[in-house]
């Protein structure tokens, strides 16, 4: 039975693919900053562990206590929309320091046993805001790009290994904490010739149309994982797919 280890599991994307591999029949390290009872059904091949991938300490505690995995899901991110121009280089570093360090770290911390075995997948989700530029999401979008970015340069380098790496793309989605994470720091002092902007952004986010729902996430992780003809990126859910297919 082959093992998973997913981080940001306490909501959203990360919460379901835990339950998903679960389903398929999958040993699953299910991590966050603060493990929660009672988010993933009781399960033998269950283990939840705190984990703070901005921290080294963090990190090797949880591997450590994890055993050998044969895929890393990197979930775990934080959110970020909000005018540049009234954001501290202390909430952008933060942003960066979760979002594109903590995935580099994850990673750089599983390699020397997947290379031992000549074997592993790593999957990093990111966004469709990486193909599509929008207002307000500067940070955020650089912090995502620069791991789409890392990740097809590292599929190159760990081919030959037989570690696979691979991005999977969500778009807008009701289901995550996103917004709930991302306001926190949009607290900040701002121009006013920015909000009505920001007003027409919040509420196209909150609009109607295709969206992305945590399952297809899952599901697209999933391919990624089990599927080794999978392609290096994964648009996941159905305005995902839209964009993608309209960038050809």
């Amino acid at each position: 039975m082959k093992t998973v280890l997913i981080t940001g599991c306490s909501s959203g994307f990360g919460l379901e693919t835990a339950r998903h591999f679960l389903a398929n029949g999958w040993k699953v390290v299910a991590t966050m900053r603060t493990p929660q009872p009672g988010l993933l059904p009781a399960s033998e091949h269950l283990r939840v562990l705190a984990l703070d991938v901005t921290s080294p300490v963090s990190i090797q505690a949880a591997l450590k206590a994890a055993g050998p995995i044969d895929a890393l899901v990197n979930n775990a991110g934080i959110g970020m929309l909000y005018p540049l121009e009234g954001t501290p280089m202390e909430t952008t570093r933060s942003v960066f320091e979760t979002n594109t360090l903590g995935t580099i770290a994850m990673t750089q911390a599983v390699l020397p046993a997947m290379r031992a075995r000549g074997a592993g997948v790593i999957v990093n989700v990111t966004s469709t805001v990486t193909l599509l530029p929008l207002p307000l999401l500067s940070v955020y979008t650089a912090s995502k790009a620069a791991v789409n970015a890392f990740t097809e340069s590292l599929a190159i380098e760990l081919g030959p290994l037989g570690i696979r790496t691979c991005l999977v793309l969500p778009g807008r989605s009701p289901s995550t904490r996103f917004g709930d994470n991302a306001w926190p720091r949009m607290q900040e002092d701002k121009p006013a010739v920015y909000e009505p902007l920001m007003e027409s952004v919040f509420a196209a986010v909150r609009g109607d149309g295709p969206m992305t729902h945590a399952p297809d996430v899952a599901r697209a992780v999933w391919r990624a994982v089990t599927d080794p003809a999978a392609p290096p990126r994964i648009p996941a859910g159905a305005d995902a797919e839209e964009l993608a297919a309209s960038l050809g």
